[in-house]
């Protein structure tokens, strides 16, 4: 074999393997970006199914709650803000649509609390337990789309697949925006002290 041709073997090849990972990075990009949308499209579905079990709760509650009008006026307040965002398609808007859900929810459990009747109902512990579960699956899909919008922008940045998401025209993902200053970024002192359980 001459030299002429093992140097145009090693061209070929290393133009095949330069091919393959630009279409390897390629196409985790654009899954990337499928997968994003999805988990959006995720956290709008389980906002709209704990928007479905406010109501069932409320009316499951409402004859020990009579005194507590505003409750529920919160809570419908909360479950059309949370059908408008689902319907945007906006994360943000989702979100907070959730927290003025979460907001509203304490009133309810106070009232299950202190009344051992309504706390024993199956049909109560049944929409807390499904409650509590949506909760859990909003939460995790927040986590899988911050953890989808971080490998997708760091493709965006590392060489060199920075070079092949720029030359086919990919921009950054917004993922969950979130406020770069305040205490939630903050570790106080009394933060690191370790809790200590009195029983």
């Amino acid at each position: 074999m001459s030299i002429s041709t093992i140097i145009t073997a090693a061209i070929v090849g290393a133009i095949f393997g330069l091919f393959i990972h630009v279409i390897a990075v390629y196409n985790f990009l654009n899954s990337t970006k499928v997968r994003i949308k999805a988990s959006i499209q995720e956290i709008g579905n389980q906002l709209k199914r704990q928007a479905e079990l406010i109501p069932n709760l409320a009316n499951a509650t409402k004859g020990y709650m009579e005194h507590e009008q505003t409750v529920f006026t919160k809570l419908t307040d909360a479950r059309k803000s949370i059908s408008s965002a689902v319907d945007s398609g906006d994360v943000e808007k989702m979100l907070q649509a959730n927290e003025q859900m979460m907001q509203a929810m304490p009133a309810i459990r106070v009232v299950l609390e202190s009344n051992p009747e309504l706390k024993a109902s199956d049909v109560v512990k049944d929409l807390m337990r499904n409650l509590t579960d949506t909760s859990d699956k909003v939460s995790y899909a927040r986590r899988l789309l911050i953890d989808l919008t971080a490998d997708y922008n760091q493709k965006l940045v590392v060489f060199p697949s920075n070079i092949i998401a720029n030359m086919f025209g990919f921009k950054p993902e917004v993922g969950l925006k979130t406020p770069e200053s305040g205490q939630h970024i903050e570790v106080s002192e009394s933060d690191t002290v370790t809790p200590q359980i009195n029983i």
